[in-house]
């Protein structure tokens, strides 16, 4: 009798005991960050804590449910999440609904909920893009330019539209580049994605000259000192957040929940820049931890990817582990100086419901994908 080559059983054991680690990491480190700003406002520390963990048992129950949902029935289903995704993306610009804040039009407001449109996104554009690249025939992937490519350019068209209107560059950044990556292992010949990657950087060129704004957060990150009290300022106070925690954090280890950086020095500490106030906390051994988590959620990721039955899974599990790398590798290098800052949230860690959700969705699926490998 021929040995089954397939294996269904438990999901991947190792990835969700570092999503777990990540997860609860988190929902401490926003428990500590947010307390004064909480007491400040509510005359009471948790209300932030408990908001945040509202959401994660939100986002739990999501990615339960799509743990236990058939693969082929998120296939189905895929194109119509991403149409209603748009849709809520383009609702963002009524006036009764539509939340604008800091000259950004991106959240929309159910009376106790704000929702982010852009963070599902992310998910639903991936769904979609594995749904749609895997339903193709080979010799389409393979010779068919405008069965292939120029609909792949047309869905990345519509969504710079939609995201710069907000204006998201950001979220469309990660939506590039993984959309990219999913397109090259599709197969699909490698010159479509060169050109597609000389096309964004010829786009990212136009937006940051034709932006005033856009051009002066650049221009300051090649050089800091000219701006250290404006645009300068949060990765100034982030670089002394961090180099300020030294080897072990401040008070020689014994500095969590003892940040002083959270006290009004550094912008954005529960959210954006949430990795500055871990640096500073549990210094170089608390980041590199934090970092090596985050690489081995990517091996994990991509070892499943490798191990799957069906290219849309392989899509699927190489466009949700490359997002959430992506979002950390981006919002940690901004932190340090190595790239602009870009407004990114840090994954299962930055205090907020729409991106937490999402990613919970991501890995629900991932761990989903992970019941079912090749041996």
């Amino acid at each position: 009798m021929a040995r089954n080559q397939n294996k269904e059983s438990h999901p991947d054991y190792i990835l969700a005991g570092i999503i777990a680690l990540l997860l609860l990491w988190g929902i401490f480190q926003v428990g500590t960050v947010s307390f004064p700003f909480s007491l400040e406002k509510f005359g009471t520390p948790w209300v932030y804590f408990f908001h945040q963990i509202l959401m994660l048992g939100i986002g739990t129950g999501l990615g339960f449910f799509v743990f236990r949902f058939p693969i082929k029935g998120l296939k189905k289903w895929a194109p119509f999440l991403f149409l209603l995704n748009l849709l809520l993306m383009v609702l963002v610009f009524l006036p009764k609904i539509g939340v604008e804040i800091g000259g950004a039009r991106r959240w929309l407001n159910f009376g106790k909920f704000v929702i982010q449109p852009s963070e599902f996104l992310k998910i639903t554009f991936i769904l979609y893009l594995a749904a749609w690249l895997s339903g193709k025939s080979f010799s389409e992937r393979k010779e068919k330019f405008k069965k292939v490519f120029l609909p792949f350019g047309i869905i990345l068209g519509i969504l710079l539209i939609v995201l710069l209107a907000q204006p998201d560059m950001s979220t469309l950044g990660i939506i590039f580049i993984t959309g990219s990556l999913m397109y090259f292992i599709s197969p699909t010949p490698w010159w479509h994605t060169l050109f597609c990657l000389g096309a964004g950087g010829g786009g990212a060129f136009f937006l940051i000259k034709t932006a005033p704004y856009r051009l002066a957060r650049l221009l300051v990150f090649l050089h800091p000192e000219t701006d250290p009290l404006g645009i300068g300022y949060q990765l100034r106070q982030a670089l002394i957040a961090i180099g300020s925690g030294k080897i072990f954090g401040i008070e020689n280890g014994f500095g969590i929940g003892l940040s002083r950086q959270k006290f009004g020095f550094l912008p954005h500490p529960m959210t954006d820049s949430i990795f500055a106030i871990i640096g500073e906390e549990l210094g170089f051994f608390g980041s590199i931890l934090l970092i090596s988590l985050f690489l081995l959620f990517a091996w994990r990721g991509f070892k499943i990817a490798n191990q799957t039955l069906t290219l849309f899974e392989k899509l699927l599990s190489v466009g949700i582990t490359s997002w959430i790398v992506l979002q950390a590798f981006f919002n940690i290098c901004g932190l340090i100086g190595i790239l602009p800052l870009a407004g990114i949230p840090l994954p299962f860690f930055s205090y907020g419901g729409s991106h937490l959700i999402a990613e919970m969705i991501g890995v629900g699926i991932l761990l989903n994908i992970s019941r079912k490998l090749k041996s």
